[in-house]
């Protein structure tokens, strides 16, 4: 059978008008019908396009020239930008970001999950939407015989270094106390740094304690011997005065998997602490934390509120996915009793740490993975009255909303990061007899193509209270 010819050939250059923009941060446009995504391209730009790629049923195209500009356009702060592949949305006004993202959130509830007429909020934006960042993976890459830091190029392994060039140095969306310290790692690399295998020296992942002010630097490197490693751990330390953390971690293992299994703590403690809130956290450098310190506080008391738990109150809740237990600390205030699940035992260890430091009791942890846990707990008979659910990108496995299900816990909240599992998942749900009652998009990554969604749903028995239970 004859492969049926698409409308516009590779190496052809199209004049395009912008309609919105994917997922992926990319602008969308139709030319002879056709779909054409064109990274960097903003919704309302007529442009002009090469076609690089021709797919099944779309056409990937390279920006040549912005014919007619957006009113939705700026010019990117980063000198980096379209280089580095941080950032997608440098060239969107703010305000139009925040739009954008609410309509990608309203776009996948419609078309995956059939939720059309659910409420979705108009997203919460920042005040100031840059040096939000309280973490940062560096690559490091030895070029010329000097080290840098940067970070990959977007769909390469190419480094595009941050601290060389014309414009602002550093990233502009990390806390500038992190950048000062990657500036001094990086001086301090060629230094203390010659004399190491080739490829020795992989990452440099860096953490900041917002409101504390503690710095901790993990240094990923291979294994074997570092001449240079007792000179560059004194030098930093004096460089850097809010460093209480610095360690170097070994890692043979393949490049995309950042830390390795093995700290060894070159100076000071293997953590920092922070505050969220009225908490303290103890961080160790394999807990997941959010990146924001800001939107996470908006993101947590829009929790609270959806929980039903402004109040203290004689409530049981699960919390699913649980990490260094943030959430399940601030429900747990509010609450009789949470039951936290979570599969890293490191982060479940950071969690009862920072339960026993904020003195907190009704705190129940269990180690594994959630999709195993919560059909466990709901055949032994747990009956919560409200699950948080906190998955990664991936989502929820379905045992997990199954056994909520299962559960009948009358109200979830479910924190999302990505919108295409996010409306999977909630069609599940709706499918399981839950109803969707409100989403909040929250805008925890300026000028990234990044949405983060909180979602109030209520289950049958809240729904059939409704109408007098019938």
């Amino acid at each position: 059978m004859a492969k049926s010819k698409l409308p516009v050939e590779k190496g052809e250059v199209i004049s395009l008008e912008i309609g919105g923009l994917t997922h992926e941060g990319n602008g969308v446009g139709r030319c002879r019908g056709l779909a054409v995504f064109v990274p960097g391209a903003v919704p309302g730009d007529t442009v002009q396009a090469e076609i690089t790629a021709l797919k099944k049923n779309y056409a990937l195209g390279r920006l040549l020239e912005v014919s007619k500009p957006s009113s939705s356009r700026r010019e990117p702060e980063c000198a980096r930008f379209g280089k580095c592949g941080g950032c997608r949305l440098q060239q969107v006004n703010y305000r139009e970001q925040l739009d954008i993202k609410t309509s990608l959130v309203r776009d996948s509830l419609s078309r995956i999950a059939g939720l059309g007429e659910v409420v979705v909020r108009e997203m919460i934006g920042m005040e100031n939407p840059w040096h939000y960042r309280n973490k940062a993976h560096f690559q490091v890459e030895e070029r010329s015989g000097e080290f840098r830091l940067g970070f990959y190029e977007e769909g390469s392994h190419s480094l595009s270094s941050i601290f060389e060039g014309e414009g602002p140095t550093g990233c502009l969306l990390v806390d500038e106390d992190i950048n000062r310290a990657a500036a001094a790692i990086e001086a301090l690399l060629n230094r203390h740094g010659r004399g190491a295998p080739g490829g020795f020296f992989r990452h440099v992942m860096l953490r900041k304690g917002f409101y504390t002010g503690e710095i901790m630097a993990v240094l990923v490197t291979g294994s074997g011997d570092w001449p240079g490693q007792k000179g560059f751990a004194g030098d930093l330390t004096q460089r850097v005065g809010q460093l209480v953390s610095l360690a170097r971690n070994i890692n043979d293992g393949p490049q995309g998997v950042v830390l390795g299994r093995e700290n060894i703590i070159l100076a000071g403690r293997g953590y920092i602490t922070d505050r969220l809130g009225d908490l303290s956290l103890i961080i160790s450098p394999a807990s997941f934390y959010q990146v924001n310190p800001v939107q996470t506080l908006v993101l947590y008391n829009k929790a609270l509120e959806y929980a039903g738990l402004n109040h203290p109150g004689d409530l049981t809740v699960v919390d699913a996915y649980s990490g260094v237990g943030t959430i399940a600390l601030f429900m747990a205030r509010h609450a009789r009793r949470v039951v936290a699940l979570e599969v890293v035992p490191q982060a479940v260890e950071d969690a009862r740490s920072n339960a026993e430091n904020n003195g907190v009791q009704n705190i129940e942890w269990h180690t594994g993975e959630v999709e195993k846990l919560l059909p466990s707990l709901a055949r032994r008979g747990l009956r919560p009255d409200v699950a948080v659910l906190d998955p990664p990108r991936k989502g929820c496995g379905p045992e997990a909303l199954e056994a909520v299900a299962h559960m009948d816990v009358p109200r979830i909240v479910y924190v999302s990061c990505d919108p295409g599992t996010l409306a999977r998942d909630l069609g599940r749900l709706t499918a399981l007899g839950y109803r969707v009652e409100e989403v909040q998009p929250v805008d925890m990554f300026p000028w990234s193509h990044h949405v983060e969604t909180i979602i109030l749903c209520n289950g049958r028995s809240l729904i059939n209270k409704e109408f007098g239970g019938l």
